[in-house]
């Protein structure tokens, strides 16, 4: 069965670059009729909040990518530790005792010659000896993970296609701080193991962890997953980030962004398939395909997301909306002001065209007289602005905007809105002749 996982750090609120990921992962498993997990890397006790859990998870909620299953790391440590002291016991982890101004000063005397800033090994070269005067002194040692440099890392990735890293060129990574603490790399790679994780897709950026990582999947005698890294989300002001406080879901929300709209762009954002309005999740599944992905970065653009949202908001029936509408907004009302609006609170204005009252018009005195007409000829019946105009462009020989336009300013106030056979009957006979009366000048005569 196919499992997938999205793994965020609850050091920040998500972005629209992490909810693509996201969802990505959501659409991987369920085309294949799989399971989608929610993992919280929360292993940096210092930078992790709950208020970040509970916003991730709230997230999620919001777009509908409800996962089947959640772990935390935090809950998970012995395991990490027994999979340490396999990997020790088996000489894949040594200890490292070089303080970080020490790895920091090697680093720019090999870029100085230049040469890559790969760690030199020198903790392998310690005897025991000299090993336990350094923690007799007090300093207490780091562990990296011990690659193999006999063969190269090689992997089929699902969008990148053949991968192939050589070890000699990467510096053994750390997997555990001096005070105990986990890095990312260990307990991802356990992790991916113990909950049967079968595909990893994440961004670019995990490329070369993703080459350190085979070789620790290896030592745990574990098969790897299959890897498929997509290329980054970027925005107007280049790569997104938690720190620079790109979109996230309350921004979203506050722009009155649907959730469909921000599943349907960023279903396809990145992909050779078309971006468009589909509020239909099942049809975003069907054309779901690895193949699709581009290598090259894909740009989130606003502007994007509102086209698609309009689009989506003219396609959701009136049960998806019901309960954020105005109150008394009835299902022929919305299915009369669905095409003008952008975003739902939109609605609000175009309800008051049906509820009153509108603005008075300042027409012509050539206008208002037509509209007293109007207002004369009304004659309520199964389609009452179809019988309006009719009658009054026999009436008067007016036609086009010259026709339309008098009217609709006379009964909404406004230049455009709403489609007029729709709006009429909602505004009922009697408000209708009243808002023509008034127009005109003729009310109460």
């Amino acid at each position: 069965m196919t499992l997938t996982r999205f793994a965020p750090s609850p050091t920040g609120r998500l972005h629209v670059g992490n909810l693509r990921t996201a969802l990505h992962n959501w659409m991987l498993a369920r085309k294949n009729g799989g399971q989608f997990h929610l993992r919280i890397d929360d292993t940096d006790a210092e930078r992790s909040r709950e208020e970040y859990v509970a916003a991730i998870r709230r997230d999620l909620a919001w777009l509908g990518l409800e996962p089947d299953g959640e772990e935390r790391q935090s809950a998970r440590l012995d395991i990490y530790e027994a999979a340490f002291v396999r990997l020790r016991d088996a000489g894949r982890v040594y200890p490292a005792y070089e303080t970080a101004q020490e790895l920091e000063l090697k680093r720019k005397i090999l870029l100085g010659r230049g040469l890559p800033p790969l760690y030199d090994r020198a903790a392998l070269g310690l005897s025991e000896g000299e090993r336990h005067e350094k923690e007799a002194a007090g300093i207490r040692p780091h562990w990296r993970f011990l690659l193999d440099h006999d063969r190269p890392i090689t992997w089929q990735d699902g969008i990148r296609g053949p991968q192939q890293f050589d070890p000699a060129q990467l510096s053994d990574p750390v997997v555990r701080r001096a005070d105990g603490s986990w890095l990312y790399m260990l307990p991802s790679v356990v992790d991916d193991v113990e909950m049967g994780v079968t595909q990893v897709l994440r961004g670019e950026d995990h490329v070369s962890n993703t080459a350190l990582q085979v070789q620790i999947f290896e030592a745990l005698n574990a098969p790897p997953p299959a890897f498929a890294h997509e290329a980054l989300l970027v925005g107007a002001e280049g790569k997104l980030s938690k720190r620079l406080g790109s979109m996230d879901c309350d921004a979203l929300r506050a722009a009155g962004i649907e959730p469909e709209a921000v599943v349907a762009l960023l279903a396809r954002l990145g992909t050779s398939l078309p971006v468009e309005p589909v509020a239909d999740r099942q049809a975003l599944l069907a054309s779901f395909d690895l193949s699709t992905f581009s290598r090259a970065p894909a740009r989130f653009a606003m502007e994007e997301l509102e086209r698609v949202n309009r689009g989506i908001l003219h396609q959701l029936p009136f049960a998806a909306v019901a309960e954020r509408l105005p109150a008394g907004m009835d299902e022929a009302t919305w299915h009369a002001v669905r095409p003008n609006v952008s975003r739902l609170d939109e609605a609000a204005q175009w309800w008051q065209l049906v509820t009153g009252p509108v603005a008075l018009p300042d027409l012509s005195a050539e206008d208002r007289a037509f509209v007293a007409k109007a207002a004369a000829a009304l004659n309520w019946g199964d389609d009452p602005w179809k019988t309006l105009t009719t009658a009054m462009k026999q009436a008067t020989g007016r036609t086009g905007k010259a026709l339309f336009l008098p009217l609709r300013l006379a009964l909404t106030g406004k230049p455009h809105g709403p489609d007029m056979g729709e709006l009429l009957p909602l505004i009922g006979e009697t408000e209708a002749r009243e808002r023509l009366r008034r127009a005109a000048g003729t009310e109460g005569i």
